[in-house]
């Protein structure tokens, strides 16, 4: 381990230290949220001498706030902690769903919805999610933070925004207001612990007469990124979110799906199942929506 060295911070200035001390040297550092994928990475294509900074013990990324208007999720915030948290899933459901997709039990110990993003990879479970509910990344720099959108934040396979001198602090989402509600599901080949095959994230709101005002769709492992899909959106809004509606919201997401083919599945395959998961987690969403 000569070529590895381990860096704690306790808050954000420190931290940005530790990665400006790295840049000005040439040094490469790597930021850990939970550091679940780092010895996979390690182990087979990405084996690079590094400075590990770890943020799990800065305070500013271990933050969980709930406002009238909006909320706050520390990018290092355990997977467990949030499911656990009654109030968090009372509120946005479907987020904490995905994150309670990362892993075993063990593995959502230490895994954050933050590192699951800055993975970066194209089959991460709570991007959808997050998407779908608007969340807006917070990002520290050295010129302050600065945000940008969910769908805005990965630009490839493995690769996003992030400068060598930035790390994700955390994540802001609008609060629901009324009947507004969500909800995450994917396809694995397995019950349990496997990469999505593909996925779809729903967030709506209804109107006191059940008609949908608002509503987002995103979708993933189908393309390099995760896709918002404002035609399947579009679908859902002025309606009951009936079955025509929900119908034509999968068939948007169908078209929408760019995959490929591999071992997990067909690009055939993928693009049916991503249309079946909306209109499945839309229908959800809509129910949760009305019993608020």
């Amino acid at each position: 381990m000569a070529g590895y060295a381990y860096l704690a911070p306790t808050n954000v200035d420190e931290a940005l230290g530790a990665l400006e001390e790295a840049a000005s040297v040439g040094q490469r550092a790597q930021m850990l949220a939970g550091g679940t994928d780092v010895l996979v990475q390690i182990r087979s294509v990405d084996k690079g001498p590094r400075t590990f900074v770890d943020v799990k013990h800065v305070e500013e990324a271990n933050a969980l706030s709930m406002t009238d208007d909006e909320l706050f999720i520390g990018a290092a915030i355990a997977s467990a902690v949030l499911n656990e948290n009654a109030r968090l899933k009372s509120i946005l459901p479907g987020l904490v769903e995905s994150a309670d997709l990362i892993g075993s039990t063990q593995i959502q110990g230490r895994a954050t919805i933050g590192g699951n993003l800055c993975n970066s990879s194209p089959a991460g479970d709570t991007i959808p999610a997050l998407i779908a509910c608007g969340a807006v990344c917070v990002i520290a720099s050295p010129n302050g933070n600065r945000e940008v959108a969910t769908e805005d934040f990965v630009t490839g396979v493995g690769t996003n925004v992030l400068e060598p001198t930035e790390f994700l602090v955390g994540f802001k989402i609008p609060r629901p207001k009324g009947k507004t509600s969500d909800a995450y599901l994917r396809f694995i080949p397995r019950t349990e612990m496997d990469i999505a095959v593909c996925g779809a994230g729903v967030a709506l709101t209804l109107d006191d007469d059940g008609t949908c005002t608002k509503a987002k769709v995103a979708i993933g492992a189908v393309a390099v990124t995760a896709l918002p899909v404002p035609e399947a959106a579009a679908a859902l809004v002025g309606t009951k979110v009936d079955d025509d509606a929900l119908h034509a919201a999968a068939a948007a997401s169908t078209a929408a799906a760019k995959p490929i083919d591999d071992k997990r599945g067909t690009v055939e395959f993928r693009k049916q199942v991503v249309g079946v998961l909306t209109r499945r987690a839309a229908a959800i969403a809509r129910d949760r929506a009305l019993a608020r």
